[in-house]
């Protein structure tokens, strides 16, 4: 016999409904206010509690209402998971991720300035990407991936009126198509450290370093597994989630647990001493993802003065102190890898300073704060003179 009725309970959404609100820095001329929907816990912190580690878009969120309190913006702060929330005030700027840009942009005043806060590639050319990694797989292996990483359905680009995209060429690339004034904004790296003047580079040559999360076959965790069991003489510690995705560990379980040359070690806090340990010891990051805006994680790597042996669609500027792979197939990595191995010390040593120099120049604090108020005062001075769109952006 089935039972049949219905169950009433509270609804407890998986987010927080809190609407912080920050005061403009004092001695600024009061602007108005801004409305910021992205990463809402750093502003809920206890005194004394640190900005989480996990991820760098909690510091970047405090970046972005710093940035707007210092230029005499009051700024109200939602998470970007709150489709519910109802705004009761006007707003002179509404910066948001993707996720809710679209309806929560409805309920504002006419006149106020719309920002989307890309941080992924467009929704399409990732989730094809990643199901193309996934396919792959299946068809190389006989194996169907149980975590391929989607990005959720969503129109804040062709809601919004300018975009401030993370990440180089590729990532604005996948926007384009919707016409919008694009400003391309680093990565803010949380963490900086000293370039070990000692590193010994003969020593450390054929240690190699895969850094991620989760989402192991988007990040080309699969190939560079199969790469290095077949390349024996090199060596490989895995650093990720390897707890959070048991098919793929099950279906990986020789490669990293019984591959001499391959070391699993799991999730390394880059705030700890662990983390820079291993960067001495290796000499590069591999990194063949297949949809990023510009790689968090990598850039740690290379801010610690590892090598970027990464695809285009990692996101990474190599420019003369990494490896690009075009095609990101298992020879192409062995390929990279090997020839990097090679290279006379000296010139390890210097691709590895100039790495750790790029990442010091363009993805600190400062920059991404100097970045963002300058486009900013592009946006405002493009509204002063006329109500359309500017002609002519940074992208």
């Amino acid at each position: 016999m089935r039972a049949v009725g219905f169950e009433i309970s509270r609804y407890r959404p998986a987010f927080d409904l809190t609407c912080v609100s920050l005061a403009a820095t004092p001695g600024t001329r009061a602007k108005g206010n801004v409305l910021l929907s992205y990463i809402l816990a750093p502003f809920r912190l206890k005194p004394g509690q640190a900005i989480s580690t996990t991820h760098n878009n909690h510091f970047e969120s405090v970046l972005i209402a710093q940035t707007f309190q210092d230029l005499g913006y009051a700024v109200d702060i939602i998470d970007y998971r709150n489709h519910e929330f109802v705004p009761v005030k006007n707003y002179v700027f509404f910066v948001s991720a993707r996720t809710h840009l679209e309806p929560i942009s409805k309920r504002l005043n006419k006149d106020c300035i719309k920002i989307a806060h890309l941080e992924t590639a467009h929704f399409l050319f990732n989730n094809a990407a990643a199901y193309a990694r996934a396919l792959a797989l299946q068809q190389r292996r006989r194996v169907t991936s149980a975590n391929i990483r989607v990005v959720e359905h969503n129109l804040a680009i062709e809601y919004c009126d300018y975009a401030a995209v993370l990440g180089g060429e590729f990532c604005m690339d996948t926007y384009r198509y919707a016409g919008k004034p694009m400003f391309r904004l680093p990565v803010p790296i949380m963490r900086t450290y000293p370039l070990n003047p000692d590193k010994n580079f003969d020593a450390c040559r054929n240690h190699f370093l895969w850094f991620g999360s989760f989402g192991f076959v988007h990040k080309g965790l699969d190939l560079t597994l199969e790469a290095f069991a077949q390349t024996p003489h090199l060596e490989l510690t895995v650093c990720g989630r390897l707890d959070w995705e048991k098919d793929f560990t099950r279906n990986y379980h020789t490669e990293l647990y019984e591959t001499s040359n391959i070391y699993p070690l799991g999730w390394v806090d880059v705030a700890g001493s662990q983390f820079l340990e291993l960067a001495d010891r290796c000499i590069a990051v591999v990194f063949p993802s297949c949809s990023e805006s510009e790689s968090c994680s990598v850039l740690t790597c290379m801010q610690a003065g590892l090598i970027p042996v990464v695809t285009r669609e990692a996101g990474i500027d190599v420019q003369d102190f990494g490896i690009l792979l075009k095609d990101a197939s298992i020879g192409e990595i062995q390929d990279a890898v090997e020839s990097l191995a090679k290279l006379p010390a000296s010139q390890l040593k210097e691709m590895s300073r100039k790495a750790w120099e790029y990442t010091r120049e363009n993805h600190s604090a400062e920059k991404y704060t100097r970045d963002y108020q300058s486009m900013l005062a592009q946006i405002l001075a493009s509204r002063s003179v006329n109500t359309n769109l500017p002609s002519t952006t940074s992208g």
